[in-house]
């Protein structure tokens, strides 16, 4: 394992907090450990890590509120912890931009897993995205810095948002099923719903209303394709 690799673990629950480190430790990984979400906002541009364990029921700013800041400066991926039996919008996690989630308690080897995945797939993301910029007409989509400019403005747009659209859009006409889709925006091992699909097909839809040459189109009983 590539001890190169920095994860910050934040959990106000201290013996779980050192668990998680303990487990990751053993995998190689440096672990910098935080008490609550202040704590994350206040050291995460100071130790880069690149991957960023995240409770959601956390003192002074929870996981929802860190994971919004951290999304406007950073795209390093996110694993949102709960605890079994709390409230959990998967979806709404899933819309501010995380990777993945994992549910107390789980087992060391699923943690492992999941880190390892996601640390995976975004070093895949990462060699892809060095000159990934797609022009449709009007709308331009720069997997590069992440950025979309809509008849010359610049929008903001969730991650997963924005990958959705650009997978659709790199491949237009092709219809994918939200099973596929779910695979090629948030891995094979992501263990979601499809309406996670529906959702942010809405919310793209809804950014770019009006005339287009092209649409987000749903193919009845099958699943979308971007038709140009």
């Amino acid at each position: 394992m590539d001890n190169n690799i920095k994860i910050m673990v934040a959990d106000d629950d201290r013996n779980i907090g050192e668990l998680i480190s303990l487990y990751l430790k053993k995998d190689g990984y440096e672990i910098f450990y935080c008490e609550n979400g202040q704590e994350v906002t206040e050291n995460f541009e100071k130790e880069a890590p690149n991957l960023l364990i995240l409770d959601i029921m956390m003192p002074i700013k929870d996981g929802y509120q860190v994971l919004k800041e951290i999304r406007e400066v950073s795209k390093v991926p996110v694993i949102m912890v709960t605890a079994k039996g709390e409230t959990f919008d998967k979806v709404l996690g899933l819309e501010l931009g995380a990777d993945d989630y994992l549910v107390k308690p789980f087992d060391p080897l699923e943690l492992s897993a999941r880190v390892k995945a996601v640390l995976r797939r975004y070093d895949g993301e990462e060699k892809e995205d060095d000159t990934e910029i797609l022009t449709v007409e009007n709308l331009q989509i720069n997997m590069t810095d992440y950025s979309l400019t809509y008849e010359e403005t610049q929008m903001e747009i969730p991650p997963k948002e924005l990958e959705l659209l650009y997978f659709l859009a790199s491949n237009p006409n092709r219809v994918y099923t939200r099973e596929q889709l779910l695979d090629q925006i948030w891995g094979y091992d992501y263990v979601g719903e499809t309406r996670t699909v529906d959702v942010h097909i809405k919310r793209l839809r809804e950014k770019f209303e009006g005339k287009n040459s092209w649409e987000i189109k749903t193919v009845w009983g099958v699943g979308y394709k971007f038709k140009v």
